[in-house]
């Protein structure tokens, strides 16, 4: 397996879910970094791809076993509490600018919104990566240099009011979106995106695609501008 990462070399870290997780994506956040942590089992999802992860954080209720990870030199945190996931146990104890997790979308759907729940409780660039999309926090303000046609989705997490956007097909100023409400799924760009929220809450959804711009495009769809 692969050596053990020196965790102060980058400012990006890779965490690893339990839940899908394929060669393709492995190799995609390969671009973005070589620093992965795994959210308990996420550990074995790693094993698969001769990954060994530079710690492995969670309950460990369905990693494999703990001490064969130890033995290989990964140290292991064991958080025995039941009140929050272990992705929810990995970002609290994970400091880093930029987190790119993958393995907690699809294959569950409990998991998958527990995920996005845990996104937008979150301060700071996490990018939730699937096999199809990607999904992050909305910052209050966003602007996103898109092309024409590019897919995106605003879905709230809570109420979500004084909206402005420009370059949406179908604009969203106005409006109050709220998750037992109006949504706002399956919009798209006109060309360049600028959207302004009130408050936190709101999840941008994208092609997995858009995480190959690397550099600008990539923080400006977390951070904004």
């Amino acid at each position: 397996m692969n050596a053990l990462p020196d965790m102060a070399a980058t400012d990006t870290i890779l965490l690893a879910g339990g839940g899908a997780l394929s060669a393709r994506t492995v190799a995609l956040l390969g671009q973005f970094g070589s620093h992965w942590v795994a959210a308990d089992s996420g550990a074995d999802s790693l094993a698969a791809f001769d990954i060994l992860p530079a710690r492995i954080i969670g309950d460990l209720d369905s990693i494999s076993d703990p001490q064969v990870w130890r033995s290989r030199g990964v140290p292991v945190e064991h958080v025995a509490e039941q009140d929050s996931t272990d992705f929810e146990k990995c970002l609290a104890r994970v400091d880093a600018p930029l987190i790119l997790a993958a393995g907690f979308l699809g294959k569950r759907l409990d998991h998958t919104l527990a995920a996005l729940t845990a996104l937008v409780q979150r301060e700071g660039a996490v990018i939730l990566v699937g096999e199809d999309d990607i999904a992050v926090h909305c910052p209050p303000r966003l602007a996103l240099a898109l092309e024409a046609g590019t897919r995106l989705s605003l879905y709230p997490l809570r109420p979500v009011r004084g909206l402005t956007s420009r370059g949406l097909r179908w604009p969203i100023d106005g409006l109050a979106l709220a998750p037992d409400g109006r949504i706002g799924t399956s919009n798209a760009a006109l060309g360049p995106v600028e959207i302004a929220l009130d408050g936190p809450g709101m999840v941008l959804i994208r092609a997995v695609g858009a995480l190959s711009a690397r550099g600008a495009e990539l923080r400006s769809g977390i951070e904004g501008d």
